[in-house]
């Protein structure tokens, strides 16, 4: 029998899009596997309330948990450091690293990376959220140096609702924001929230309009498996992210 991959991913409790997009995204590997492991977050917004969802206690039990099942690598499948600032995300990796002897990554922080990768400094935005988180994304992504060319979000707060999100909309805002003129418009567009059905429009979407576009459910993953050492070009039909 060949060696296991078992890839951890920590996941917000009102989710329920990550886990069958991932599961979708992994078929096709027979020895990759992916678990799960829960923490509350109902609502995203910039209130306290709201903010201490992403206290770190909460998530280091949570990758506790993964840890028992030996996960190789375990990622935050979430976006939170979008409007918290990309170095919470570096301390929680090197919190569970510390804590659980695994890997970790965050899909913001792979998103980052893949945008550094391949020299993006205008980016497409699209989300669920409401007009203040957007801003501070926006805020966090100028700062790096990545400007936010075009953007478009629902207003939303209820992190359950954003699974009802259709992927008429999804394609709709993604065409607004490449609507702009060539010399303007995104060199890339990023779907940016891991409860959005965007992962499975991906490859369609970049047909059409001809940049590449990341979904954060799908940045997760590809880093999980560049950590674990397994090859992402086996992953066929979910956008051009699996190539790099």
């Amino acid at each position: 029998m060949s060696a296991r991959t078992i890839l951890g991913m920590l996941t917000p409790s009102s989710n329920t899009m990550l886990e069958p997009v991932t599961a979708s995204m992994l078929s096709s590997l027979p020895e990759v596997s992916a678990h799960f492991g829960r923490f509350r977050v109902t609502e995203i917004a910039l209130s306290a309330n709201a903010l201490a969802q992403f206290d770190n206690h909460e998530i280091l039990a949570a990758a506790e948990l993964l840890s028992h099942a030996r996960c190789q690598v375990i990622a935050w499948n979430g976006t939170s450091s979008g409007w918290l600032g990309f170095e919470s995300d570096r301390q929680l990796c090197a919190a569970i690293q510390r804590s659980s002897g695994a890997l970790a990554c965050t899909s913001v922080l792979a998103l980052n990376e893949v945008l550094q990768m391949t020299g993006v400094r205008r980016l497409g935005l699209v989300t669920p959220y409401t007009e203040d988180v957007q801003r501070a994304i926006v805020r966090n992504y100028a700062a790096e140096g990545i400007a936010c060319a075009a953007e478009r979000h629902l207003g939303l707060r209820d992190n359950f609702s954003f699974a009802d999100v259709t992927p008429e909309q999804l394609r709709a805002m993604v065409a607004e924001v490449m609507s702009g003129a060539p010399d303007t418009r995104p060199q890339a567009v990023a779907i940016f929230c891991t409860n959005l059905a965007g992962a499975p429009l991906v490859a369609d979407l970049e047909a059409e309009f001809g940049v590449p576009v990341y979904d954060t459910i799908a940045t997760a993953v590809w880093k999980s498996l560049k950590l674990a050492g397994v090859d992402t070009r086996r992953v066929q039909s979910w956008g051009s992210l699996f190539g790099l």
